[in-house]
């Protein structure tokens, strides 16, 4: 497996909290990465897959006899015959309980329908053929009777007794009914509050629309019984186990799986998916490797989507404006199959994020997951993170207009203070650091909130509507896993770091290199980052949850020390003194008190070429660590948005954004700011721009990008970025995590903006995506009722 780097030869060291560019720009930017796509392995077919172009409805017959005798054709498959070959599920592994104790009724799935479908897009059979046209062809002559059922797409229809029923079983539709918090002490709470305030949210559907659409190739080895997958993911081991344990069922070492450059994921590509047991399935039945590359135009069905819940969201506060309890109650929307964390974002993600940054004492979700017509649902940039968020954000801008009280006091007034951590959330995270108010009132002043009303006014001159909004956020990331970080020393001078996570796009090896030179005083440009093997990996969590630098990072310094220790053994070996007279610093084993010694990398070469010998010396500095796990962290910060909304033609434009952040350690800040700013876009794409829609059918009504709308640049104000680090106590490098945040600052920040240009024209409510007709209609409507 080639690495993903090309290293320099510079002597040059970068450490942390450098903004050094990213080593992998100079290959992604002049179109050399290496994408699954890019792949073509010896006397490879191509699969196409069969889609069912019914929401729902029960499969009667499936006749591949035309395109099995199409010219290239070498199988046509179908869920009876992975079912003959003993292919286990892909199933939801999260161990959910219901409000009453009972497990959660997670239906698994096969990997091509075999009774019914249960959306348009679901796969039902797979057609192998020499090359991608003629299975594409051959696709097209499978002909698949159903007699179709009616369907369901929105979460609370599906939820009623008498709504269509996906599945056979007990309970209908709902497979989780979801309750956190004490319900009598909430219900106190709002029986004495002095204000409640209660609105309805939605937190609108979205196509992921990575850049690289998910292509794979599967190999299989007869003589040792071995499967090999080439994909995309967002982490080899963990997709191999899942692949190895659920899906084909033999030992993990029995599967490998290799990624190279990734197009993005955003959660989308961690888990297995039905057409790569397809794949397996022909590479072991045909002989040869097989190819399956999505179109654009699948994966608006086949991959799994983001968000979709219905939510009544409900605040209650004291007197003097102190919150006494925030309640959710919501409708998940699962799709037509249980993907891998499906119920995870609006459950348990939901409870340790709508705590946010301030002090409430009591929190209840109650959440009803539920199955639909629709393109399976999974986690989607923050996963649970900016939903949690935004409505706390929404639910504080309801109670500050209905208590005449001001949105920024309430803010203060209720943030957890800097003397508070250790701090115990009704949500059960233990806080470790933060600095809420100063985050706040930094953004303010880089937003010029005291100069707003000026722009405001002079905006209504121009027959412009303006407003102001807040994005104050914490999120908590994933909890590192259990992490690899191995080290070896080669023999052209370079070092490699070996990782368990996976870069799909952040740009892992420069900050990785970063910490490596930091550690080591090994030169930046010497140091090779490999991540997409699983046979060269231990251990590792993937990437996901914004945890990688804690964990990674973690693992790294560990393993850094355990060189160093090693080092130490053979520096005094070849000085000819005591072990307990090497220091190391700057790259070099030194003598105390003198200066002789030994560079890192000299030495390195010195055991490889067996120049250093004697009883108990190592053999080289080479290290295999595995960091065993920290806790979350706690990122936040405050985004403040501006738009401007044209009353004619309910265009709304973002016309200033700042972001202030606090982080922990920045290792790179050039990566992150970037980070930030592909958030936020996608904050304003789904605040602005971006939703599914089905028709009553199930149909699919936003297929492609005539019809989906995606951010572009000429939409975006520049994204104004700021930091106020305050180190985490919890990992080695203080770091909180960056790679999700931008969505939970973005989505109330922007949506608060809006509601707040448009309350002077009497429109005080408004969903995502707040698009020209949804802003135009909610105008006309107001001044109708005016």
């Amino acid at each position: 497996m080639p690495d993903t780097s090309m290293p320099d030869g510079t002597t040059m060291r970068f450490g942390i909290g450098q903004p050094v560019p990213r080593n992998e720009d100079p290959v992604l930017l002049t179109g050399k990465g290496r994408y699954t796509d890019d792949l073509a392995l010896p006397g490879q077919l191509w699969c196409a897959i069969v889609r069912s172009q019914h929401a729902h409805g029960v499969i009667r017959g499936i006749d591949t006899a035309a395109a099995r005798a199409m010219p290239g054709v070498r199988a046509v498959y179908t869920g009876a015959d992975l079912e003959a070959a003993g292919y286990g599920t892909l199933r939801c592994t999260l161990p959910f309980t219901n409000a009453d104790g009972t497990p959660m009724r997670a239906p698994e799935r096969g990997a091509l329908a075999t009774d019914k479908v249960r959306y348009v897009g679901d796969p039902v059979a797979c057609v192998i053929a020499e090359t991608r046209a003629q299975a594409r062809d051959a696709a097209e002559a499978v002909v698949v009777e159903v007699d179709p059922l009616p369907a369901v797409t929105e979460a609370s229809a599906a939820a009623a007794p008498d709504a269509p029923a996906l599945y056979d079983r007990p309970g209908g539709n709902v497979v989780l009914d979801f309750h956190y918090g004490d319900r009598a002490k909430v219900e106190a709470a709002f029986a004495r509050a002095a204000h409640r305030v209660k609105i309805p949210l939605r937190n609108n559907r979205v196509v992921v629309a990575a850049m690289e659409p998910r292509s794979a190739i599967a190999e299989y080895d007869a003589a040792t019984g071995r499967y090999t997958l080439h994909v995309g993911c967002q982490g080899v081991f963990g997709l191999r186990n899942q692949l190895a344990g659920d899906i084909l069922k033999v030992p993990v070492e029995k599967v490998r799986v290799l990624t190279g450059n990734v197009g993005g994921s955003f959660g989308m590509k961690a888990s297995a998916y039905p057409e790569y047991v397809c794949l397996f399935h022909a590479a072991k039945e045909l002989g040869r490797p097989v190819k399956w590359t999505d179109e654009r135009s699948g994966s608006f069905v086949s991959d799994q989507h983001g968000r979709d819940h219905e939510v009544v969201g409900e605040l209650a506060l004291d007197a003097e404006g102190r919150f006494l309890a925030v309640r959710l109650t919501a409708y998940a929307n699962m799709g037509g199959y249980m993907a891998t964390v499906a119920p995870l974002m609006g459950t348990g993600n939901f409870v340790k994020n709508v705590q946010s940054n301030y002090a409430t004492p009591l929190i209840e979700v109650a959440t009803k997951c539920v199955m639909t017509n629709t393109t399976p649902v999974s986690a989607y940039r923050g996963a649970g993170r900016p939903e949690g968020n935004y409505f706390m954000e929404r639910l504080i801008e309801a109670a500050a207009v209905a208590t005449g009280m001001s949105a920024i006091e309430l803010r203060r007034r209720n943030h957890i203070r800097a003397d508070a951590f250790p701090y115990k959330a009704a949500s059960g995270s233990v806080y470790d650091s933060g600095d809420f108010t100063a985050v706040l009132d930094r953004a303010l002043a880089a937003a010029d909130w005291d100069g707003f009303p000026a722009r405001r006014a002079e905006a209504r001159r121009r027959g412009r509507l303006r407003g102001i909004g807040i994005g104050n956020y914490l999120e908590v990331t994933a909890p590192p896993a259990r992490e690899m970080g191995g080290i070896r020393f080669n023999a052209d001078g370079t070092v490699t770091i070996i990782t368990g996570t996976l870069d799909y796009g952040q740009g892992h090896w420069t900050p990785f290199a970063q910490i490596l030179s930091t550690e080591l005083g090994v030169p930046f440009g010497a140091i090779r980052l490999v991540q997409g093997d699983s046979d060269l990996l231990v251990a590792g969590g993937g990437t996901g949850g914004s945890k990688s630098l804690m964990a990674s990072g973690s693992a790294i310094i560990e393993a850094s020390a355990k060189v160093i220790e090693k080092g130490r053994r053979a520096a005094a070996q070849m000085l000819e003194v005591a072990e307990a007279d090497i220091e190391f610093g700057q790259g070099r084993f030194v003598v105390v008190g003198t200066d002789r010694g030994v560079g890192i990398m000299e030495l390195a070469a010195a055991l490889r070429e067996g120049r250093v010998k004697g009883e108990g010396i190592p053999e080289s500095l080479d290290v295999d660590h595995v960091f065993e796990a920290a806790p979350s962290a706690f990122p936040n910060g405050c985004h403040v948005a501006e738009v401007e909304i044209d009353p004619d033609t309910g265009v709304v434009e973002v016309v200033s954004y700042v972001s202030v952040n606090d982080f922990g350690t920045i290792v790179n800040p050039m990566l992150v700011e970037g980070q930030v700013h592909g958030g936020v876009t996608q904050g304003i794409g789904q605040a602005l721009m971006e939703r599914v829609v089905y028709d009553e059918t199930g149909q699919l009504l936003t297929g492609s990008f005539m019809d989906y709308a995606l951010p572009r640049a000429a939409d975006l104000p520049p994204i104004g970025f700021a930091s106020h680090p305050v180190p985490a106590k919890t990992n080695h490098l203080g770091a909180k995590g960056c790679g999700e945040a931008g969505c939970a600052g973005s989505l109330p920040a922007v949506m608060n903006a809006v509601i707040d240009a448009l309350r002077p024209v009497g429109v005080a409510r408004l969903d995502m995506p707040a698009t020209p007709e949804r802003v135009w209609r909610a105008i006309r409507a107001a001044r109708r009722a005016a």
